[in-house]
């Protein structure tokens, strides 16, 4: 037999609006998208927004990346 337990959390507003958003394009509910998103988690996956492992691993001519480093999080990598 097949048992769903209700569970709270706790999302701030932007990432809320995201979740509710992703769902209605998605067609589907916040909570199946929520149960595969922590599925996918748990299951060895990572957040999107994690750095690569190799991260820090090769020089790159700068000197101060450190100085810039919330400005390099911010930027999505991919562009």
């Amino acid at each position: 037999m097949y048992v769903m337990h209700r569970t709270t959390i706790f999302l701030d507003q932007p990432l809320r609006r995201r979740l509710r958003a992703a769902a209605q394009r998605e067609g589907r509910s916040v909570a199946a998208l929520v149960r595969d998103a922590l599925t996918a988690y748990l299951e060895g996956g990572r957040p999107a927004n994690r750095l690569p492992s190799v991260t820090g691993q090769f020089a790159g001519g700068r000197s101060d990346t450190s100085d810039r480093l919330n400005d390099l999080l911010r930027t999505d990598a991919r562009s």
